[in-house]
């Protein structure tokens, strides 16, 4: 018998500034978690932790979370074997200068990695791994690489953790939605994790008028917001709106990471926003929509039809995606509505399962930047 020999421990130090949205410190906080999950020591530097007392309140064996405070406080630290600085952060220049003489000391090699965002546009494959020079400053001499998270085996890959499947094969969802609160009848469940999405009210429109009758689960923060808003829009123009009661609406409370993967396990239809549920929603294997973080330069635009392409989606989740997103007016104006038709919702299926399956033949991303720490050093 073949027995898998764990790799050794390195010591890590990641760097996390929290923009908006959750969407840096939820990654770098998985990552964490998935590196530890593998035997290593990471210690999580963020300049605002406040979003983990909800998103993960029992914390992480072998996670230690420091203040990213300015000046940074280093009394008592060593610094690890390897620094990631997340999404365009800077290191600070105190913690970079004591690293640098650190490993010089131990004659070791810089591993000092820059974690781009997630993006299956072609740049990903092409920039993944390569070095970059550091000029000045106290990193002077040392190196960077470029990791770049992505779909495909030439790039680092997705977050997953080792027992995800497992997890995921065990969930009771009848429980789950019990312990929620939510008294279901077997009607149909849908997701929504959105920003303000052009094509909410099309929607609300579609489950309100459907033969079938929905529960819609909305999160916590912008998605209730938004959802409250465009009904009491609807409302005051038709006050019969929904009379047909085929809607029915759960207003969630935050949930932790942990159960936000259930949220998606539990439902017919996810409605996801941003990078981490992307990849969670891809786990899940079930339908999704996707809201990319829309860009005042319509970047987001490419980005999007890069991993529709790279998903083989059909041509109804396009223009699903295309309604959701804003980003096509023909699409918009079209009087034959994608969302929930039995054939469209089986076509989505079958594309989401097959990029799953793809997906778990690569590596995830922890592992991979465990691999190339471990052969740069």
């Amino acid at each position: 018998m073949h027995c898998s020999i764990p790799d050794p421990a390195l010591r890590w130090d990641i760097f996390c500034q929290v923009i908006d949205n959750f969407g840096d410190i939820g990654v770098c906080w998985r990552l964490a978690c998935n590196l530890a999950q593998r035997g290593q020591i990471v210690r999580l530097w963020v300049d605002d932790a406040s979003a983990l007392a909800w998103m993960a309140p029992d914390g992480a064996p072998r996670v230690e979370v420091r203040a990213w405070t300015t000046p940074l406080d280093l009394a008592g630290i060593v610094p690890g074997d390897v620094m990631i600085e997340a999404f365009g952060c800077r290191i600070a220049p105190e913690f970079i200068a004591i690293y640098a003489s650190n490993i010089r000391a131990r004659g070791q090699k810089s591993i000092w990695i820059n974690l781009e965002y997630l993006s299956a546009e072609d740049f990903s494959a092409r920039c993944h791994g390569l070095p970059s020079p550091v000029m000045f400053g106290p990193g002077e001499g040392l190196a960077k690489h470029f990791f770049y998270p992505g779909f495909t085996k030439d790039t680092g890959g997705l977050l997953r953790e080792p027992n995800l499947l497992v997890s995921r094969a065990q969930f009771d969802r009848d429980a789950w939605l019990a312990g929620l609160g939510v008294e279901w009848r077997g009607e149909r469940l849908v997701s929504l994790f959105c920003y303000e999405p052009a094509g909410l009210g099309d929607l609300l429109d579609t489950l309100a008028h459907d033969t079938q009758p929905t529960r819609l689960l909305v999160t916590h923060g912008r998605a209730s917001e938004a959802v409250r808003e465009e009904i009491s829009r609807k409302m005051s123009l038709k006050p019969l709106w929904s009379k047909r009661e085929k809607l029915l609406i759960s207003y969630l409370p935050q949930l932790t990471q942990t159960e936000f993967d259930h949220l998606l396990w539990a439902c017919d239809l996810n409605f996801v926003r941003g990078e981490d549920s992307l990849v969670r929603a891809l786990w899940a294997g079930k339908p999704f929509v996707w809201q990319i973080y829309p860009q005042d330069d319509g970047a987001h635009g490419p980005k999007l039809d890069a991993f529709l392409t790279w998903l083989q989606a059909p041509p109804s989740l396009r223009r699903a995606h295309d309604i959701w997103n804003g980003l096509n007016t023909s699409a918009a104006a079209d009087p034959q509505r994608p969302w929930l038709t039995p054939q469209n919702l089986a076509d989505w299926q079958a594309a989401v399962e097959l990029a799953r399956q793809t997906l778990l033949g690569q590596d995830d991303l922890a592992q991979a930047l465990i691999t190339f720490a471990l052969k740069t050093n």
